[in-house]
């Protein structure tokens, strides 16, 4: 199937040659005309993937209860910002922001920031926060955000950010690209940049011919300005999203349309194009700047740690079988290993700031 974007992407490839992954990814996603951010509305059933938000308030409260007890255990700040990166229709933060009333002094001295580039998306974000929206500031990028203790959350939101593929050919690690193949259709293509063996896995000299490694220049750089805020202001950062825990070698461009995969190149602009996080390269790159690394988790782990069971129980009481059934199903899909459920898929990594040492329940130190 072609698209807009696609005879667009095609006529400049012609014109210019192959582009990057992270090119393709970037144009596919932001084009202003025919991007998929621009042009659909992805979360939630009618959409072409749901969150963990959307599935039930108790993702967001547990977050939300980890973020206060944090805060507490900083030395309660005042003012601090209360940040999410990438809040989608902003079902996670209003959950946060009413979960933050059991604190009057957490809610209190709360400046709540959403980090998000999107005129619509702002609106919808708008309309879901309610009277609480008076409250919120937005905010382009990370680089915008004001000089305080920072208590952040980030859930699906460096899945989205461009990577960079390399393709190892008998020529060495070389950069994979996006060009024109048979009939002038989109097709992946091998380009003239390598990559050092330095930059590689350890076990990369095993890996056959044809085999992927990414790196994603954009999400390390989006970590390390999290990372420095914290060394300087405090605070903890809780990045949430599909992932490994090791730097691996391996191909996870994928797309996402209907509830479905499909074909990255075969429908540009109309399906959503993420791979997985490499949380060990996000936790290197803000060590660097200064922050610290908690041990990263998978989400069943954080969110079974920070109590959703009994949160559940209490949601629960009183309620019909039929509600019941639902929370436990909730819960089955954010905690569970199997088909379609998120608790191993998903991990969950912290940042820490200067004012925290030690563990931050339920993350263990470092």
């Amino acid at each position: 199937m072609t698209t807009p974007l696609a005879a667009i992407l095609a006529a400049r490839i012609a014109a210019a040659g192959p582009m990057t992954v992270a090119d393709y990814m970037a144009e596919c996603l932001l084009h202003p005309e025919h991007g998929y951010y621009a042009a659909h509305e992805p979360f939630g059933a009618a959409g072409d993937f749901i969150t963990a938000p959307e599935i039930s308030q108790l993702f967001g409260e547990i977050v939300g209860a980890v973020l206060i007890n944090a805060w507490r255990q900083a030395g309660r700040p005042s003012p601090f910002l209360l940040a999410e990166a990438g809040p989608g229709r902003g079902t996670l933060v209003a959950d946060i922001v009413r979960t933050a009333r059991v604190d009057p002094g957490f809610s209190d001295a709360a400046q709540i920031v959403l980090i998000e580039a999107s005129v619509r998306l702002r609106d919808v974000q708008r309309e879901m926060l309610g009277a609480d929206a008076h409250r919120v500031t937005w905010a382009d990028t990370l680089d915008d955000l004001p000089a305080l203790p920072l208590f952040l959350v980030a859930n699906e939101f460096f899945d989205a950010l461009p990577i960079r593929q390399f393709v190892r050919t008998g020529d060495g690690w070389r950069e994979r690209m996006v060009g024109l193949g048979r009939d002038d259709a989109l097709a992946f293509v091998a380009g003239a940049t390598a990559l050092p063996d330095g930059d590689l896995p350890q076990n990369h000299a095993a890996t056959p011919d044809g085999s992927i490694f990414e790196i994603a220049p954009a999400r390390e750089a989006a970590a390390s300005v999290i990372g420095a805020h914290l060394a300087t202001h405090g605070g903890l950062a809780v990045l949430i999203d599909y992932g490994h825990l090791r730097t691996a070698i391996g191909d996870t461009f994928q797309a996402m349309r209907g509830h479905g995969f499909t074909d990255p190149l075969a429908e540009p602009g109309l399906a959503d194009l993420t791979s997985h996080v490499d949380f060990d390269a996000l936790a290197r790159a803000a060590v660097a700047e200064g922050a610290r690394a908690l041990p990263a988790m998978t989400q069943a782990d954080f969110l079974l740690g920070g109590g959703i069971v009994e949160r559940a129980g209490a949601l629960g009481a009183g309620k019909d079988a039929s509600a019941q059934d639902e929370i436990r199903a909730a819960v089955a899909r954010l905690c569970g290993d199997g088909d379609g459920q998120m608790g191993a898929l998903f991990k969950v990594l912290a940042l820490a700031g200067k004012n925290l040492d030690g563990p931050v329940p339920p993350f263990q130190a470092g």
